[in-house]
């Protein structure tokens, strides 16, 4: 697809290729270590894309604001420092500490006090009319959806014989960046989305045949999957346009489990919610298993106590 190789040229100068792994307990698995990317997190890339190509179209662009449980911010304030531009983050206030410490150490403003995943995109929209700064949407936003579609394309190019892919789904940008390459390189290719089941809203979408958004954020161990519900752009590439296969659920003892096991087996410091994948393959909840299965494990920003909570066994 045109869009995400053209992503792919602008963004290269500023993320890493991430390793495509495999495992010593079962041969089929890739994985792609999203862990291993700047700002740890998948999210670098379709921030880049993003702010590159909107400063690109407005050169009096004057900054860019967002909303963010951390990932999206971090990456955000990558960005825009790389671009010259200011950039404000609105994040709740019960946010993971070391998530928003890292955004302002990025350069970005943090706006938190009052903040809720209830209000706060009324307080984005109190932000944006004061400063006129351009909103970068977490994962609604083309330009981040074809970003993050460069995650498949490595992949791909990195193994042609994977059969199917699984990512994790919070509002459905990497789904969809995913699903939009995968598709397109082989239609049969098998793409499959992952949520907590605390937060099934996407799962519910897809076979609901619309939107479905929860009444109230979710409290999960992945914390990058506490969106309410998916954007209309999500919403057209994986249920519109049938570019996803499934969407599956996890519950909050797989999670932690599959984290125990990609840091204590595969050594990989991967946080909750780039464990999703991992946690449907591990129990057993992905369709019958094709040769080669890709897993995106789409980052490393982890809150410290929850992690040793978890490795601990607790």
């Amino acid at each position: 697809m045109r869009e995400i190789i053209e992503a792919s040229q602008r963004i290269r100068p500023y993320v890493r290729r991430t390793p495509l792994l495999g495992t010593d307990f079962d041969d089929r698995l890739r994985l792609k270590a999203e862990c291993f990317q700047v700002t740890g997190s998948f999210k670098a890339r379709g921030a880049f894309n993003a702010v590159i190509s909107k400063q690109s179209a407005d050169r009096a662009m004057k900054g860019v604001i967002a909303v963010s449980s951390g990932n999206h911010g971090q990456a955000l304030a990558l960005a825009a420092r790389a671009a010259g531009l200011p950039a404000v983050i609105i994040i709740p206030a019960d946010a993971n500490p070391e998530k928003v410490q890292r955004t302002r150490d990025y350069g970005a403003q943090v706006i938190q006090d009052g903040v809720t995943f209830a209000n706060r995109e009324q307080r984005l929209r109190e932000e944006m009319e004061r400063s006129g700064l351009v909103k970068i949407h977490p994962f609604d936003d083309w330009d981040v959806i074809h970003g993050q579609g460069t995650v498949a394309m490595e992949m791909l190019e990195d193994d042609p014989a994977i059969e199917m892919i699984v990512a994790p789904c919070g509002g459905g940008g990497i789904l969809s960046g995913t699903a939009l390459w995968a598709k397109s390189v082989n239609p049969a290719i098998t793409v499959i989305g992952v949520e907590p089941a605390r937060a099934d809203d996407a799962a519910r979408s897809l076979h609901s045949g619309h939107i479905v958004r929860l009444d109230d954020s979710p409290i999960t161990l992945a914390d990058g999957a506490r969106a309410v519900s998916m954007g209309e752009k999500t919403f057209e590439v994986i249920v519109t346009r049938g570019l996803v296969d499934d969407i599956l659920t996890v519950t909050e003892d797989e999670i932690a489990e599959a984290v125990r096991v990609a840091w204590l087996r595969l050594h990989l410091a991967i946080e909750p919610t780039a464990a999703l994948p991992l946690a449907a393959f591990l129990s057993g909840k992905l369709p019958a298993a094709p040769k080669v299965i890709g897993l995106i494990l789409s980052g490393g920003n982890a809150d410290r106590a929850v992690m040793s909570r978890l490795l601990d066994g607790g």
